[in-house]
C-alpha cells in the first residue's frame, strides 16, 4: 500500500526535533519496559524472601530474555523492512511481512512456554538455581510462562508500532501494563500474602494489558492494513524480516549466553569465596537489571530514530543518515557518562533500593556496580551502533559489532580470569570485553560512513552498503 505523505516529513523536517519527537517516547517505553523487573526486584527485595526471593527472579530473567529476543527479531525484522521500504515509496507488501511476523510470533511463543513447562527444573538449576533458590524460581517461572504468549506478541508488536510513525501509542501501551503491575505488587505480595507468585501474577496482569492494546492499533495502523492475506505464509518476505531482525535475535542471544556463563562462574567461585553462592547471584541479577535502564535509555534514542534511518537510507539521504547517527551517539556518549558517575561515586544509594542485607553482601554489591560497570560508557556506543546497524540495512555489521563485544570477548573472559582471579576475576570480565569491543566498533563505523561518502560521490552507484537491494516492485529482499 502506498502511502508516501504519512512518511515524507522524515525525509524533510529537521533531523533534531524528528529524534525527539521519536526516541522520547520510546526511551520512556523502553524504561517502563524495565520496570516489569525492576520493581519484582525491589518489592520481593524489601519483604521477607529478601535477597533469596532476588536471586530466584535472576535465575528466571535470562530465562525470558530468550523469548525477548525471538519477539523483537520478528518485530525488528519488520519495523526495519517496513521503514526501508517508505523510504523507497514502496509499501505493497508490506502487511504481508508484519502478518507473517505476527503469526510466527504467536507460534514460537506457544513452542517457548511448552518447553518451559517440559523441562522446567533442568533449565532452572541450568540458570544457576541452588537448593535455597530452586522453589522459589519454580514458583516464579511457572506463572510467568502462562503470560509468554502476550508477552512476546507484546514485544513483536510495539516495535512496528514505532516504524508506523506511533511511538506515543507504544509508549500507552508499555505504561498502561507497568502501572498495573506496579499497583498489583504490593498488593499480592503483601496484602494477600502470595509472596513471589504474587509478584509474577503482577507481571503477566500487566503484560496481557499492554498485549490488548498493541493488538487494537493494528485496527487503525497508518501505512499499513492488516487482513486475512497478511498472514498466509511469504517465506520471500519473512526471510527478509528474519534476517533484518537477526542482530536483534543475537544481541539479545548474547545476554543470555553471557548471564548463563556469568551465573555458573559467580556459582562456581562464590562457593569458594566469603560470599558463598547465593550473594553472587543476586547482586549480578540487580547489577544486571539497573544496567538495562541505562541501555534502554541509550536504545531508545537510536530505535526511536529507526523510521528517520531507514526511510532515509532507503532514500539514498546518506548525510540525514550521519546526522541523526551523530545525535543519538551524542545522547548515548552523555547517558552513559552519567550512569557511570552514579555508579562509581554513589553504588550504595542504588544497592539500598533493593533492600537491606548483610555487610558482606553490600560490600559485593559495591564491588560490582565499581569494577563489573565501570566501562558502562563504552557498552552503551557498542550497543547504539550495532542497532543503527541494523536500522539501516546492515545485519552482519550489526552482528558483528554485538557478538565481538559479548560472545568473542566477555565470554572467554569471564571464563579465563577467576581461575586465576577467583570471583574477582568474573567481575573484571566486562570492563576488559567493552575496551576492546569499543574498539572494533568504532572500526567498523568508520568504514561504513567511507562508504556511504563514496556513495555519495559515484552519484547513485552502490558501494558494498544496501544489505537491502530491490528485486521487483513491491519485494524487499537480501
Amino acid at each position: 500500500m502506498e502511502n508516501t505523505e504519512n512518511t515524507r516529513f522524515l525525509g524533510e523536517a529537521n533531523i533534531s526535533r524528528l529524534l525527539l519527537k521519536f526516541s522520547l517516547p520510546c526511551v520512556l517505553s523502553l524504561l517502563i519496559s524495565s520496570l516489569y523487573n525492576i520493581v519484582d526486584q525491589i518489592f520481593i527485595g524489601n519483604s521477607e524472601l529478601g535477597y533469596l526471593g532476588n536471586a530466584a527472579t535472576t535465575i528466571v530473567f535470562p530465562i525470558t530474555i530468550i523469548s525477548v529476543a525471538v519477539a523483537w527479531c520478528f518485530g525488528d525484522g519488520a519495523a526495519a523492512y517496513l521503514s526501508i521500504a517508505q523510504g523507497r515509496k514502496n509499501t505493497e507488501h508490506s502487511h504481508q511481512s508484519i502478518g507473517n511476523a505476527i503469526g510466527a510470533t504467536f507460534i514460537a511463543s506457544l513452542l517457548f512456554a511448552g518447553a518451559g513447562f517440559l523441562f522446567k527444573d533442568k533449565v532452572l538449576y541450568a540458570f544457576g538455581a541452588s537448593e535455597a533458590t530452586i522453589g522459589l524460581a519454580r514458583d516464579y517461572f511457572t506463572i510467568i510462562l502462562i503470560g509468554i504468549p502476550a508477552y512476546m506478541l507484546m514485544n513483536m508488536m510495539n516495535a512496528v508500532i514505532r516504524a508506523d510513525g506511533s511511538p506515543a501509542f507504544s509508549m500507552a501501551s508499555m505504561l498502561t501494563g507497568a502501572v498495573i503491575n506496579v499497583i498489583l505488587d504490593p498488593v499480592f505480595i503483601f496484602g494477600f500474602h502470595w509472596g513471589i507468585k504474587g509478584a509474577a501474577w503482577a507481571t503477566i496482569i500487566g503484560q496481557a494489558a499492554a498485549f490488548i492494546i498493541s493488538f487494537a492499533y493494528f485496527f487503525r495502523s497508518k501505512t499499513f492494513r492488516v487482513c486475512r492475506k497478511s498472514f498466509a505464509p511469504n517465506t520471500r518476505l519473512f526471510g527478509s524480516v528474519v534476517k533484518l531482525g537477526a542482530s536483534t535475535f543475537i544481541t539479545q542471544m548474547s545476554i543470555v549466553i553471557i548471564s548463563l556463563v556469568c551465573n555458573i562462574m559467580l556459582v562456581k567461585y562464590g562457593a569458594a569465596s566469603k560470599y558463598g553462592q547465593d550473594i553472587p547471584i543476586a547482586v549480578i541479577g540487580i547489577a544486571m537489571k539497573v544496567f538495562t535502564i541505562v541501555i534502554n535509555l541509550v536504545v531508545g534514542v537510536i530505535l526511536g530514530g529507526q523510521p528517520i534511518l531507514g526511510y532515509n537510507f532507503g532514500a539514498g539521504n546518506y548525510k540525514r543518515v550521519k546526522e541523526t547517527f551523530g545525535l543519538a551517539l551524542g545522547a548515548t556518549v552523555i547517558v552513559g557518562l552519567l550512569a557511570t558517575l552514579v555508579f562509581e561515586l554513589r553504588p550504595q544509594a542504588v544497592i539500598g533500593l533493593f533492600g537491606k542485607e548483610s555487610d558482606l553482601y553490600d560490600e559485593f554489591a559495591r564491588r560490582t556496580f565499581r569494577v563489573f560497570l565501570s566501562l558502562v560508557t563504552f557498552t552503551c556506543v557498542t550497543k547504539m551502533t550495532a542497532i543503527f546497524f541494523q536500522a539501516v540495512g546492515q545485519p552482519s555489521k550489526a552482528a558483528a559489532v554485538s557478538l565481538s563485544r559479548d560472545i568473542a570477548l566477555f565470554v572467554p573472559l569471564v571464563i579465563l580470569l577467576p581461575i586465576s582471579m577467583g570471583i574477582e576475576g568474573a567481575l573484571w570480565a566486562a570492563p576488559i570485553a567493552d575496551a576492546v569491543g569499543i574498539g572494533i566498533t568504532a572500526a567498523l563505523v568508520t568504514r561504513f560512513f567511507k562508504s556511504l561518502g563514496e556513495a555519495e560521490k559515484t552519484a547513485g552507484q552502490s558501494a558494498d552498503i544496501p544489505a537491502v537491494q530491490p528485486t521487483k516492485p513491491g519485494v524487499i529482499s537480501p
